[in-house]
C-alpha cells in the first residue's frame, strides 16, 4: 500500500516505518503536527520536543513533508473518542485528510506500542478517511523491541527526561543504545518504562537506514521545565543543525 508516516521525530514513528518497509509497503510521505509556539505542548497525543528537526528529518529520507499546526487541545480525555471541534485529533484529521487528497495513500504508519488513548484516536481518524493503520509495534515486549530497534540501525538520542534516575546534565543528547544498560537498571528498580511509554523520556532519530544522509546537531541548549530535586523534566531545543554525508 501507498503509506503515509506520521512522524515526531523520535525513534517509535522511525521503527516503524523500517517495518512497513519490511512488510512490503511504499512510505511516499511524511506527516506531522507542530505546535504553534511553544516547544512543547501539554498534549496527550504528539510528541512536539525536536520539532526544530523535523524538515531535515523529510530531507534526509527525500520524502514530501505534510505539517499542521496543533490548534486544539484533549476536549476529549475519556478512553474512546467522539468527534469533537477543537480536541487535537481533529488536527491529525485535517492534516491526514490534506495527505490523502494529494498524495493518494491508502495507509498510515504510527509508532504507538502501549498506548490505547493514542491507538484509539489513530483509529478513529483512519476509519473516518478510509485509510489503514499500520502498527507493527502494538505490544511488543519493550526491551526486545528497543534492543531490534537499536541493532536494526536506529540511531536515536534522548531529547527530553522526565523520569527519576534520568538527569538532564548526563543523559540528554545520550545515544540511546549507549544508556541502555542505565535504562535496563530503572526498569528493574523503578518500573520504569525502558521505551519510555510513560512518558519517561523522548527522543530524536539522528540516523537510519531508511536516511540517505543523516542528521548532525550543531548546537542545542538545554531547557529546565521543572527542577524537582527527584525527576527533574527538561529538554533539548535544536538550535542548529544540518544534514550530511553517510559513509
Amino acid at each position: 500500500m501507498r503509506v503515509v508516516a506520521l512522524v515526531s521525530g523520535g525513534k517509535d514513528s522511525c521503527y516503524n516505518m523500517m517495518c512497513s518497509i519490511k512488510a512490503g509497503h511504499n512510505i511516499v510521505a511524511l506527516a506531522n503536527l507542530k505546535p504553534q509556539d511553544n516547544d512543547e505542548l501539554d498534549s496527550y497525543m504528539y510528541q512536539t520536543v525536536g520539532h526544530q528537526a523535523i524538515e531535515l528529518y523529510a530531507e534526509a529520507m527525500a520524502l514530501p513533508l505534510y505539517r499542521r499546526t496543533i490548534h486544539g487541545s484533549a476536549m476529549v480525555t475519556a478512553q474512546e473518542y467522539v468527534v469533537h471541534p477543537g480536541d487535537e485529533v481533529e488536527d491529525l484529521f485535517e492534516l491526514l485528510k490534506e495527505v490523502k487528497e494529494k498524495e493518494q495513500v491508502e495507509a498510515v504508519s504510527v509508532g504507538a506500542i502501549f498506548s490505547d488513548y493514542q491507538r484509539l484516536r489513530v483509529e478513529n481518524v483512519c476509519s473516518r478517511l478510509n485509510l489503514e493503520p499500520l502498527a507493527f509495534l502494538w505490544q511488543m515486549e519493550q526491551e526486545g523491541l528497543l534492543k531490534e530497534m537499536i541493532a536494526a540501525g536506529v540511531h536515536a538520542i534522548i531529547i527530553k527526561v522526565a523520569s527519576l534516575g534520568l538527569e538532564p546534565d548526563t543523559h540528554l543528547g545520550k545515544n540511546v543504545g549507549d544508556i541502555l544498560p542505565h535504562l535496563q537498571q530503572l526498569s528493574q528498580k523503578y518500573g520504569v518504562n525502558i521505551c519510555g511509554e510513560g512518558g519517561e523520556y523522548e527522543t530524536f532519530t539522528l540516523d537510519c537506514p531508511l536516511f540517505l544522509k543523516k542528521i548532525v546537531i550543531d548546537s542545542s541548549e538545554v531547557v529546565m521545565h521543572s527542577d524537582d530535586a527527584f525527576a527533574p523534566v527538561a529538554y533539548l531545543r535544536f538550535l542548529q543543525m544540518h544534514l550530511a554525508d553517510k559513509p
